[in-house]
């Protein structure tokens, strides 16, 4: 390969490290052409990709903080599966892949700039989504205002009921 091609191959891999906070390594070697298309598909449906790299290019492109950790994780034959959204969606569905085709082996990654190792792969896996945690948190800023206005209304629904047996006491009477 010539210097020139490298140097363009690596600065695209500098930008995807970059522009993509969310990342997992795989070895890829078992996995046929028609399983990385499948994989490439449903990974194109969520707003991820895959990317098929040298590990000496990457190994050159990655953040400096980050080449420590991932020096070991850059071995065999790798692929980078990123997103910039999402980091357990993309999780979940490389664990759905994984589990579907027995060809992925997940080496480690790097979720939202930190670096995790291919047995915290499944803690991630477990997590809720960003969508499921954003709603819970939004149903916890709302408990406390429902349970207020709650509060409020019960003294005028008691009213109500007092005015209500006041009124039937009278027609009996």
């Amino acid at each position: 390969m010539k210097k020139e091609v490298k140097a363009q191959r690596i600065d695209e891999l500098k930008e995807l490290f970059e522009t993509n906070g969310t990342y997992y390594l795989f070895n890829y070697n078992k996995m046929t052409v028609a399983q990385a298309t499948a994989l490439r598909k449903n990974l194109r449906k969520q707003g991820s990709a895959l990317k098929i790299v040298k590990n000496r290019l990457a190994l050159r492109s990655v953040p400096g903080p980050l080449a420590d950790d991932l020096r070991p994780v850059f071995s065999k034959p790798t692929a980078v599966a990123y997103t910039g959204g999402d980091a357990v969606l993309l999780a979940k569905t490389l664990r759905e892949f994984q589990v579907q085709n027995k060809v992925l082996v997940v080496k480690g990654g790097v979720v939202e700039g930190t670096y995790i190792g291919s047995e915290r792969f499944d803690e991630i896996v477990k997590l809720p989504g960003r969508m499921d945690l954003v709603a819970k948190v939004g149903g916890l800023m709302a408990a406390p205002m429902s349970g207020f206005l709650r509060c409020l209304r019960a003294p005028l629904g008691d009213f109500g009921i007092l005015l209500n047996q006041l009124k039937a006491k009278k027609e009996s009477a």
